[in-house]
């Protein structure tokens, strides 16, 4: 089994994950329930991501392949750390610019 796909689609699922509340960022009005679904999805996108790279881990450690596990769990960890920090300020950024809209 070839599990390759889980790197391509944690990768996906990552960039869907900024990639949403960034082009709701841009926009001038949108809907608060409209807002709160994009941060719902945002951070489910994350969680998905995140997922895919824990069952990538599992492989290869069900493969045996130690070395491969060594080798990249440090770019794994910073991804990932990257990928939440990220998803956090983007959605905030959101949260805060909608709050922004109500009080004027």
């Amino acid at each position: 089994m070839d599990a390759g796909w889980l790197n391509i689609g944690s990768l996906l699922f990552g960039l869907f994950s900024w990639g949403l509340p960034g082009f709701e960022l841009m926009r001038e009005k949108i809907s608060g329930k409209r807002r709160v679904a994009v941060i719902v999805v945002s951070f489910s996108a994350c969680v998905i991501a995140l997922c895919f790279q824990l069952c990538y881990n599992y492989y290869l450690v069900r493969i045996e392949d130690w070395s491969a596990l060594m080798d990249t769990i440090l770019a794994v960890i910073y991804a990932a750390s990257v990928l939440s920090v990220i998803t956090i300020i983007l959605n905030t950024a959101l949260v805060v610019k909608y709050r922004k809209g109500i009080s004027e």
